[in-house]
């Protein structure tokens, strides 16, 4: 696809992270370069890019200050020596707090074609949930939540940022595409039993509500620490359609070519962003 002022070429890295960072970042590497290969100018890695480590202690032990983060600093580099937009899912960052409270960040990053850092996110809702036995969370007992939305001004699309759990909370969404993002992000990694219940239904249905494409970087397959996770990689369009998807929860790379003409078509013939009214509620 011709690369013009409304389409481009977009990837998701779909990855096994572990608990070794320096490991995760050569995979992240690998899979960037396949993706650049492949014709992407932008590419997006999943949540907890660069660790995966669900023991608090271990946790506490590696992860360290954003300057001096292992997958901060890969990204940046690779943005830089390829020309593309590199938006790092999230990765545990060491907050200047964390010595008092014992918690990280859950952070987002993108990053220009000139390697430069554009912008940052934190988590905002925490997966503090007990799906079944093998899945019980207490997210917010290790990371600090985000309280900032994020839209980001990128070269060829503005694009609303957030991770994983966030895709439950429709607020968050319709508040960046009323803030103008055209490409709303949602990097994760989905337990396997959420993930295939809902995984494919909760992305296409951000999409259409806000008329908006939804690149999703997902983790998948058996972590080093225990957890399991669903995969499926997936790029939705702003009428709801799957653009592409991986079917397998191996690592691997998805790219999809995205036409910012159809996120226009879809908000003239569905304005839901024009029509929405604000509403009191009555208890009776």
């Amino acid at each position: 696809m011709a690369d013009t002022q409304n389409s481009f070429r977009v990837a998701c890295v779909q990855m096994r992270s572990g608990t070794d960072p320096d490991a995760n970042v050569r995979v992240m590497r690998q899979l960037t370069e396949e993706a650049v290969a492949k014709g992407a100018n932008y590419v997006q890695t999943p949540e907890m890019t660069g660790l995966l480590e669900k023991n608090p202690k271990a946790l506490l032990e590696i992860i360290n200050p954003q300057e001096e983060d292992p997958s901060f600093l890969a990204a940046a580099e690779l943005a830089k020596r390829h020309g593309i937009w590199f938006h790092l899912g999230s990765t545990a960052i060491r907050r200047p707090q964390t010595d008092e409270d014992g918690r990280a960040a859950n952070r987002a990053a993108v990053f220009s074609p000139d390697g430069m850092l554009v912008a940052t996110y934190d988590k905002i809702h925490m997966f503090d949930v007990s799906v079944d036995e093998k899945n019980r969370w207490q997210e917010s007992a290790r990371y600090a939540p985000g309280d900032r939305a994020v839209v980001v001004e990128a070269g060829f699309a503005k694009i609303g940022l957030s991770i994983c759990y966030d895709i439950r909370f429709p607020q968050l969404y319709r508040q960046l595409a009323k803030a103008g993002a055209q490409i709303l992000t949602c990097p994760a990694a989905f337990t396997r039993p959420t993930g295939k219940a809902h995984w494919e239904t909760l992305l296409r249905a951000r999409a259409i509500e806000n008329g908006a494409f939804v690149i999703a970087a997902a983790q998948g397959g058996s972590h080093e620490d225990g957890r399991e996770t669903w995969g499926r990689s997936m790029v939705a369009g702003p009428w709801g359609e799957i653009v592409g998807r991986l079917d397998h929860d191996e690592p691997g790379v998805l790219v999809c070519d995205l036409d910012l003409d159809e996120v226009e078509s879809a908000r003239q013939r569905l304005p839901v962003l024009d029509n929405e009214r604000r509403f009191a509620l009555t208890k009776v």
